[in-house]
């Protein structure tokens, strides 16, 4: 697979001094930031995902008439929370 780069990027020279004083032990500027930009890439792709989730189910709801109310998510919430808490 052929490469490519990023376009050059100007920073404050605080913002850069920063991000130097974070990076791993054998880490460098550059793996620093395409790392930042693949996790960025995939939390947006994540809210992308959620959102249009949560759009087909305002649809379905819509489309059937069939709704939950708020009591039945927050009792099946903490039903989960307490769950998870006594694992």
């Amino acid at each position: 697979m052929k490469t490519a780069t990023f376009p050059s990027l100007r920073v404050d020279a605080a913002l850069r001094q920063a991000a130097e004083e974070v990076l791993l032990e054998g880490e460098t500027l550059s793996s620093f930031v395409e790392q930042s930009v693949r996790a960025n890439i995939e939390r947006r792709q994540w809210q992308d995902e959620f959102v249009a989730r949560g759009l087909a189910s305002r649809d379905k709801a819509r489309r059937t008439g069939l709704y939950v109310s708020s009591a039945t998510v927050l009792k099946g919430l903490a039903s989960r929370l307490t769950k998870a808490k006594s694992k």
